[in-house]
């Protein structure tokens, strides 16, 4: 049995979860802070986040009765972008293994353009084919002479990652892997067949959402925005002229309200005394926002691409404990399902998790149990099946094995592909840099 200490860092709280996992995971500790140091998903102050962090984690080790020091930990997709390569390889025994399989996304990656400040977090294939035949969803005992393979790759700054290291050290946490907070979220919330016939997952938390789009249950789209229920309670705040405590207090009762009702607030400045507010004043104020952020976040949706491949939206987080938020969103994400999600329940769950704004939480422990994806490379390099785990050689060395095999005058042509892939990124690479200098020179 091994046990697994996830750590979620937001921007308004810190949840750290801790599980035995077997076959399935059980809960036997979870620790939740006020986050502090962190700011629209990035980190602000690495000594507060740390303490943040540390506070989390010690609470949940003293409900577990346990030391573990190593973590899964979520990165926010505000520091993250995405591209996509592909890759081809010959398949010279005829038999396509779990080998081949890697060899084909080791190659994709290392035809893939990746700026000098950004380092690959996640790598996830969503098309494979072989020899003629496309759409394939998992190739392995497959026969074939050549394999192809489209991968989705997360990648995230250099730095970012560098601050989050040093973070958790001064927690006293090694981290054990990284994973996309959105990419964590989905595996807590989505079934297979939301993710197979096409689904947009928004997770909206205090001051951020984030999104991922899943197609033929594989990644096809993450983005960022830096919106969320906050923005509700600042409005509040400076409309009703009251602080900032109380209005987030007002966000989350005024459902318990009738629309007749009027209510005392505190002022600003004079909290001893208070005015009389209309309950529709307040709702009014609320829906003018929410109704501004699921625009927001269709448009971005549209930004995609893939919103007419899509059979409906799901929405987490904080942000869907408003009250009536699917009835809002429906006519905005033009009349599509809408589904709210909650995270998958836990052997020993603690009921307080059970709510939308832990699906990230939940999702870094069932990501531990591998069974998410078929095939995934992840923040360690390391090539996860639903297999196995595996510790990948290094890409350049897979990558001219791949091309020895193509030294056939049989495979003369896919070899000519593969080289002239490289070489015109290189050239790209090298126009790009001598017209910057060269516009640089003339001022």
């Amino acid at each position: 049995m091994k046990t697994i200490l996830g750590i979620d860092i937001g921007s308004s709280k810190t949840v750290a979860i801790i599980a035995d996992i077997d076959e399935e995971p059980i809960v036997t500790g979870v620790g939740i802070s006020k986050s502090k140091g962190i700011r629209k998903g990035t980190i602000t102050n690495i000594d507060q986040a740390a303490n943040s962090i540390k506070q989390a984690v010690t609470d949940a080790k003293r409900i577990a009765g346990t030391n573990v020091n190593k973590a899964i930990v979520s990165i926010s997709t505000a520091y993250t972008k995405s591209t996509k390569s592909y890759g081809i390889v010959n398949i010279p025994s005829n038999e396509i293994t779990i080998t081949e399989i890697n060899r084909a996304i080791q190659t994709a990656l290392y035809n893939a353009t990746i700026p000098n400040d950004y380092v690959i977090l996640q790598a996830i294939p969503y098309d494979f084919k072989v020899d003629d035949i496309t759409e394939i969803e998992d190739p392995e005992g497959m026969s074939g002479s050549r394999l192809e393979v489209s991968i989705h790759i997360i990648i995230a700054q250099k730095s970012a990652i560098e601050n989050i290291k040093k973070m958790l050290k001064i927690a006293g946490i090694t981290i054990e892997n990284i994973v996309l907070s959105s990419f964590a979220s989905a595996i807590s919330t989505l079934n297979e067949d939301e993710k197979e016939q096409g689904v947009a997952l928004i997770d909206i938390g205090a001051t951020t959402s984030d999104l991922i789009i899943f197609k033929d249950k594989a990644v096809r789209w993450t983005e960022f925005v830096g919106v969320g229920s906050h923005h509700i309670t600042n409005d509040l705040a400076m409309a009703l002229h009251t602080p900032i405590a109380n209005s987030e207090d007002i966000k989350l009762h005024i459902s318990k309200f009738n629309d007749e009702e009027i209510i005392d607030i505190p002022l600003i400045g004079d909290e001893e005394n208070s005015q009389p507010v209309n309950v529709v004043t307040i709702k009014e104020i609320m829906y003018a926002r929410i109704n501004e952020t699921l625009m927001i976040l269709n448009k971005l949706i549209e930004k995609s691409g893939m919103k007419d491949k899509l059979t409906g939206i799901v929405l987490t987080g904080g942000f869907t404990n408003l009250d009536n938020l699917r009835e809002i969103a429906i006519p905005i994400f033009g009349n599509m399902s809408v589904r709210i999600a909650k995270p998958k329940e836990l052997e020993g769950l603690f009921d307080n998790l059970k709510a939308p704004e832990f699906s990230t939480a939940i999702g870094l422990i069932v990501y531990a149990l591998g069974k998410h994806s078929s095939y995934e490379i992840d923040s360690n390099k390391k090539f996860r099946s639903k297999y196995s785990i595996e510790q990948i050689p290094h890409t350049e060395n897979i990558v001219e094995n791949n091309l020895e095999e193509f030294n056939t005058e049989e495979n003369k042509t896919e070899k000519e592909n593969i080289i002239s892939i490289a070489d015109k990124k290189a050239e790209k690479v090298s126009i790009s840099q001598k017209f910057s200098m060269w516009f640089k020179n003339l001022f």
